[in-house]
């Protein structure tokens, strides 16, 4: 697990060596934009350290633990949160992932008790009863896409987790809205609309802005909704309403928007994304799932699983945890230097631009021996080789580490227990290659044939 205390860096920072020269002006934009994986992998092999230009942008790419520690862990003191694309700032308006300095903090006290884990386990319920209506609908012999099914599971558990009932009958509005959103996210990061300006007129603005006009709507509906029945429920939205600051101030209907908004994206998407990642790991290693089989047979013995299982369910934990080293949602992430920035004792100068690639550095020898094998043993309490502090960084780390990662956590490990026990998922054979968009997602259809399990 990554830590969120400093790490002491043992190994000093040799220079920062330069990395592909790259075109006049546009630096290495065309290959990042052609290939973003094998481009950081490529940087990784030129060192340590290593100097790039995108666009304009003086950018060094970190690729040891102990220099990726330093950069989570320093986000908000020696470094700070970049500025985020329009598509990115239009969806989660001033909300906890976009904000920073005192707002951030004041927002971050304020959301996270709504995740803390106590809170988490009143949704554990939620989880499993969903993924088991996901089964009962499903049979033997069935040819599913499975991340159609999968992404169709988080969003129902998204919204009833935010929600509550107060959506009945409309997930798919909202559930179609986010999509939406989410594609825009991925499509502007990925390609040269990061760079226009926001007056700059595109079709899949326009559809964006559609679509927040419709997430809009519906939250403010059921924020109001309520609001007036004075109600206090079991979910997400219940305790931002009750949520005060240091002064007793509460969220406004504009910050409650954008943290809800937030909390889907984190709690929809990226779990979804990893559940299809695993089924598609599982169905290519018979070893993996016959572990699976027998942990869940041995803890479980048929019934569905609840939070108070999960100490017990290691393996299955295991399994979610080399999932997201393989394949994790968010595969990267930046921050810009402050003066006076260090990495490992050599200054940065203000303004870099310094990159970490969870998807570089989770699959790096030096760190993970066979990296690109699954291997969910590599997890055992007792493994031969224990994972280094910051080599495994999924859900971030430092001050700005994801808040929804327990949640995350607990959702992906009870929906597996509950439809492995019911179900293989044989996957098609032939490789999935990945595609960099919001998230990393499998780059073709995820089909599978259902098997009893």
């Amino acid at each position: 697990m990554t830590t969120d205390t400093p790490v002491t860096t043992t190994v000093p920072a040799p220079a920062p060596v330069r990395g592909p020269r790259g075109l006049p002006l546009i630096g290495s934009i065309p290959a990042f934009a052609r290939d973003p994986l094998g481009f950081f992998e490529r940087l990784r092999d030129h060192g340590d350290l290593v100097r790039w230009r995108l666009g304009p942008q003086r950018s060094v790419f970190v690729s040891r633990p102990e220099h990726i520690g330093e950069l989570l862990t320093g986000v908000e003191t020696v470094f700070r949160h970049p500025e985020l694309g329009w598509a990115f700032k239009l969806v989660l308006g001033d909300g906890v992932v976009t904000s920073e300095g005192p707002a951030w903090r004041r927002k971050r006290a304020l959301v996270q008790p709504a995740v803390r884990p106590r809170q988490v386990r009143s949704y554990a319920e939620t989880m499993t009863e969903s993924a088991a209506a996901l089964a009962e609908s499903l049979r033997p012999g069935q040819r599913v896409d499975v991340r159609r099914e999968m992404l169709a599971l988080t969003q129902r558990i998204a919204v009833r987790t935010l929600f509550g009932a107060d959506t009945a009958g409309r997930e798919e509005v909202i559930g179609a809205a986010m999509d939406t959103a989410q594609r825009a996210i991925g499509d502007e990061f990925r390609g040269l609309t990061l760079f226009l300006p926001p007056w700059v007129p595109t079709p899949g603005r326009r559809k964006l802005k559609a679509a927040v006009e419709v997430i809009d709507a519906e939250v403010g509906r059921v924020t109001e909704q309520r609001r007036r029945s004075g109600e206090d429920r079991d979910d997400l939205l219940s305790r931002l309403l009750a949520a005060r600051d240091a002064e007793d101030l509460p969220l406004t209907d504009k910050e409650i928007r954008d943290e809800a908004v937030t909390l889907y994206i984190g709690g929809h998407e990226t779990t979804g994304t990893t559940l299809t990642w695993a089924w598609y790991l599982l169905s290519r290693s018979p070893e993996a799932r016959a572990r699976l089989t027998e942990e869940l047979t041995r803890v479980l013995g048929g019934r569905d699983p609840g939070y108070d299982d999960l100490k017990a369910l290691t393996w299955t934990d295991q399994v979610v945890k080399e999932t997201l080293r393989l394949f994790p949602p968010v595969w990267l992430m930046t921050a810009i230097a402050k003066e006076g920035s260090t990495l490992g004792g050599r200054p940065v100068p203000e303004g870099t631009v310094v990159w970490a690639s969870q998807w570089s550095a989770q699959r790096d020898p030096r760190w993970f021996p066979d990296p690109d094998s699954f291997r969910p043993e590599r997890w055992d309490a007792d493994a031969a080789h224990p994972v280094l502090d910051h080599a495994w960084f999924p859900f971030g780390g430092g001050a700005r580490a994801c808040l929804g990662a327990r949640f995350a956590t607990v959702e992906a490990v009870l929906v597996l227990a509950t439809l492995a026990q019911r179900f293989h998922f044989a996957v098609d054979p032939g490789d999935i290659p990945p595609r960099t968009g919001l998230t990393l997602q499998p780059g073709r259809p995820v089909r599978a044939t259902l098997r009893p399990a």
